[in-house]
């Protein structure tokens, strides 16, 4: 059996859902979400998780409601802003992936800077998915490539340190990748539950992870 997984993936599905469900704007489930992120963060680092990648806004999420999308870009510029010296105290090393054109300069301004300021840090990486699709990392890192190998055309990727996942969570009940770490899932262990993203607990982390741990990787071989 494997042992506890050291670099896991989340799609952090269902905050609009979870706010609709008590009646609140789309924007309350978005920030209960973010809580449940630096949670699920400080919880991984006890657990022994090395990197925690997270999908917080995809390529196709700007299609959203304009208002909606708005009230998140305000969100992100502050929580980067206000979080990251708290998350630099405690040793997490900041990473942001997925295309920055189109995002508005002083977002990105923040990004660079919390990116800046982690970078010596060890005790965890966290890797925020942001303007994120699988298939435009693909596409990016194919443009101009005229390597020969997995290995070449991986260090052309977004973040070529990050470890492919040993584990991809998905909560709110969906059974779809939803064009996330296509490259780097190839061999992940998925596992699928039922909590919308905010009421996504230590418990149900930790089950997940222990869901992990009972499975038999094979990479393809037969044992």
């Amino acid at each position: 059996m494997p042992a506890n997984p050291r670099y896991v993936a989340i799609i952090t599905d269902g905050n609009g859902r979870w706010a609709q469900r008590r009646g609140l704007a789309p924007i309350e489930g978005h920030r209960a979400g973010a809580d449940v992120v630096k949670e699920r963060l400080r919880d991984a680092v006890e657990l022994g998780v090395e990197e925690l990648t997270v999908f917080s806004f995809s390529t196709e999420n700007w299609s959203r409601p304009p208002e909606e999308v708005e009230g998140l870009m305000r969100m992100f510029a502050e929580r980067i802003e206000r979080e990251t010296p708290e998350l630099d105290a405690e040793g997490v090393r900041m990473r942001f992936i997925g295309r920055r054109t189109g995002v508005e300069p002083g977002l990105v301004e923040r990004m660079e800077w919390a990116e800046e300021l982690t970078e010596e840090n060890d005790r965890i990486t966290l890797f925020v998915a942001f303007n994120y699709g699988g298939r435009a990392e693909i596409v990016d890192a194919a443009a101009g490539f005229e390597g020969s190998t997995e290995e070449e055309f991986g260090s052309r990727l977004y973040a070529p340190d990050m470890h492919d996942p040993d584990l991809l969570i998905r909560t709110s009940g969906e059974r779809r990748i939803s064009n996330y770490l296509l490259w780097q899932c190839a061999y992940s262990e998925l596992v699928f539950r039922d909590e919308l993203w905010p009421d996504f607990t230590r418990e149900a982390f930790e089950e997940s992870l222990e869901e992990f741990e009972a499975r038999q990787r094979r990479f393809g071989a037969r044992t």
